[in-house]
Order: C-alpha cells, then sequence, then structure tokens
C-alpha cells in the first residue's frame, strides 16, 4: 500500500501560488481535521491567500470551511444535487486503476472534481469568489478520496450496501469510515489534531511528485478496500474492529 501524502497542505501552496454511489460522506470530525492538519502546513504565502479567498466566511479557516460542500445539501440543495457524485470514485472489484473513460466517463468523480477545482483556485485571472468556492470544493474532496470507501466496489456502493449491526443499532460499512471509527474515540478536532500531531512523522509519499496527484489518491483507496481486512467476516461490529482498523483511518487523514 503506498501511502497518502505526507503535507496535505503543499496541495493548497502549490495551488495557491502559482453509477449510484455513497449516500454517505467522510464525517464533519473528519473533514475539520484534515483542514486543521493543512492550515498548519501551509506556508506564510498559502495562509495569506487562504485569508484573503475565506475573509467572508463564518469562520474563515480551511476546517471552517472543510464540511461546506456536504451542507450544500441543506443550504443549496440544487447545487448539492449537482455536485454529489463529485465525493467519490468506484472501482471494479479486482481492479484499482483509475481510467476515466470507465471510471468518470463524464467527469462527475472525486478524481475529475479535484482537477477541476485545482485549475479554478490556481487561475489568479479569476473572480475571488469563483477561487474560494473551489478552495471549499478542494479541502473537502481532498480528504473524501482519502476515505477508502469513496473510491470502493461500484457493487456495493463503497460499503453503503454493507449492512453492520453495532452495539444492537444498524448502520453500513460506509458509514463506520465515515464517522464512527473517528468518533469513536471521544475527542473534538482540535483534541485529536494534537493527538495526531504527537504521532511519529508520516513516511515520504510515492504520489508527492505526481502529475496525476487525485488518480493517485483514489487508486490509493481502492487498494486498500481490495487487498486489506476491511470488511468484517460478519455483519456484526465489534469494539475490537474499531482499535484495529482506526490507526489507518488516522493515517489517511493525515
Amino acid at each position: 500500500m503506498s501511502l497518502p501524502r505526507r503535507y496535505f497542505g503543499l496541495i493548497f501552496l502549490a495551488l495557491l501560488l502559482a453509477s449510484t454511489g455513497p449516500a454517505a460522506a467522510l464525517g464533519p470530525l473528519g473533514h475539520r481535521i484534515v483542514g486543521q492538519l493543512a492550515e498548519r502546513q501551509l506556508t506564510p504565502a498559502g495562509a495569506a491567500q487562504v485569508r484573503v479567498l475565506l475573509a467572508g466566511e463564518p469562520e474563515p479557516t480551511l476546517a471552517g470551511v472543510a464540511n461546506w460542500a456536504d451542507q450544500l445539501r441543506d443550504s443549496d440543495p440544487v447545487l448539492g444535487k449537482r455536485t454529489a457524485r463529485w465525493h467519490y470514485v468506484n472501482f471494479p472489484r479486482g481492479d484499482c486503476h483509475y481510467f476515466p473513460a470507465r471510471d468518470c466517463p463524464d467527469g462527475n468523480c472525486v478524481v475529475a472534481a479535484i482537477h477541476r477545482q485545482f485549475l479554478i483556485l490556481s487561475d489568479r485571472s479569476r473572480p475571488n469568489g469563483e477561487r474560494a468556492e473551489a478552495l471549499k470544493f478542494l479541502v473537502h474532496f481532498v480528504a473524501d478520496v482519502h476515505q477508502p470507501l469513496h473510491a470502493g466496489y461500484q457493487d456495493d456502493r463503497g460499503g453503503n450496501n454493507f449492512q453492520i449491526n453495532y452495539r444492537g443499532q444498524g448502520s453500513n460499512l460506509h458509514s463506520v469510515w465515515d464517522s464512527l471509527l473517528l468518533d469513536h474515540r471521544g475527542l473534538d478536532a482540535e483534541a485529536y489534531v494534537a493527538a495526531l500531531a504527537k504521532q511519529s512523522p508520516v513516511p515520504t509519499d510515492a504520489t508527492r511528485r505526481s502529475d496525476r496527484p487525485a488518480a493517485d489518491w483514489a487508486e490509493e483507496s481502492c487498494r486498500i478496500v481490495q487487498q486489506s481486512d476491511l470488511y468484517p467476516a460478519t455483519h456484526v461490529l465489534s469494539d475490537a474492529y474499531l482499535d484495529t482498523h482506526r490507526a489507518l483511518a488516522e493515517q489517511r487523514l493525515r
């Protein structure tokens, strides 16, 4: 398994300086954690651009806008519906190679969405309002594509159709990886980020110099799904499963 980007904030440095799918998305806690981790790694120039672009936001930080793309379902249902398929890409079983014609034929998947938002954000000839929206989409989608089941099996809708029971409550595997693995630790975003910051540095990332990072990240997530024990042996989930797999979920956030 190749590793996620070591420095998520470098995405923003580079940008600022120059079938049916899941019904769920990486949970609010996960997105806020990624936003805070990214913000810590921005260069001074990148951080200045973030302040300019997010100046009108209620919470003008990457963490503060990290859940905006999910909140569109309520705040702007038309845009939320139009962009719903931008949060994921699905792969057939046994094949984690991203082929746009097969996996994203109309451009409505997370890989293509990241590419499009990259181009908008990095184009300084565009109005700041357009670039700000692209930044809000981008911080969200880069987090989504690192959640393994956002690049999962097409035939079970990224684990949405894999039903599980946890402590007598019904759910699905996708939701477990979106939220439960992190929520179960009982920390808020600030405390979680502080805990992650104490861990050993993430090893050098093979995709760091890639010219197709979004596709590489999706393929990473796909390989995790297809080459690991992510799917539990039974549909009754235990605390042991959460404890065992949380380290991988946290690695993907980092």
